[in-house]
């Protein structure tokens, strides 16, 4: 990747790794497919809303362990999420690398997380985030600063994801999910620029790459941080009025 700390041959490694991950995120997207829908009742609205190729970033409220998994499941292309990494533990850490989920050590600024992630939306891909840092209320209330440098970074787009009734009542069998079978609403919003006339700027590169505006200072963040929370925060509303939650 041009002008990122990973250069020369390491550089082109990441890139070209990049299609055998977007293969796994395709296997785990199938995978989440067949799960979601078998053990729950996922309600999908306005997953068109998806840019059906180039880079995106899908930022996804978090309130329950279920929440990653079912828009894996739910979204219509293959899904990278950056998840700690004390989830990588055993089979299920080979699991997740498998299907192209991102490790990230949430206590350091993590660059070898930092520069999956911007691999991912160079080469086109969708890039997962929870926004909030860790699971709470899922209402966006506090963000951290990740989103807006990876959306200013590469200038890909941001799609809002609320997901709600996860967390309505507890499964009889397994306390820590919700009942088997039940409704759980994912609710995918307009494509949105962390910076304002972003797209312009964007345009006439032949095609839509990441690429982003080169305003990284910290102002630019601080900026973008508070027009993407004003975005999500409007979407969850709205999401909330749609399913009535």
């Amino acid at each position: 990747m041009r002008g990122h700390p990973h250069r020369g041959e390491a550089g082109r490694q990441v890139t070209a790794a990049v299609p055998v991950a977007e293969r796994g995120a395709e296997i785990g997207r199938r995978i989440g497919v067949g799960l979601m829908y078998g053990l729950w009742r996922p309600r999908v609205l306005g997953s068109w809303r998806v840019p059906a190729g180039g880079p995106v970033i899908l930022a996804v409220n978090h309130s329950h362990n279920i929440d990653g998994p079912m828009v894996m499941g739910t979204a219509p292309r293959g899904t990278h999420f950056l998840i700690k990494k004390e989830a990588f533990v055993g089979p299920l850490g080979s699991f997740l690398e498998g299907i192209g989920q991102l490790k990230v050590d949430r206590s350091v600024a993590d660059r070898t997380a930092i520069t999956d992630a911007l691999a991912v939306l160079e080469g086109g891909g969708v890039l997962g985030i929870f926004p909030e840092g860790t699971r709470g209320d899922g209402d966006f209330a506090s963000l951290r600063a990740g989103l807006a440098y990876f959306a200013v970074r590469s200038g890909a787009p941001i799609v809002p994801v609320a997901v709600l009734g996860s967390t309505e009542r507890r499964g009889r069998l397994i306390k820590g999910l919700p009942p088997l079978r039940s409704r759980v609403d994912v609710v995918f919003g307009d494509p949105f620029e962390a910076v304002e006339g972003a797209r312009s700027s964007n345009e006439g590169g032949g095609g839509r790459r990441a690429g982003g505006s080169g305003r990284r200072t910290r102002k630019a963040l601080d900026e973008a941080t508070v027009r993407i929370q004003d975005r999500l925060t409007g979407h969850l509303d709205t999401a909330r009025r749609l399913t009535g939650r």
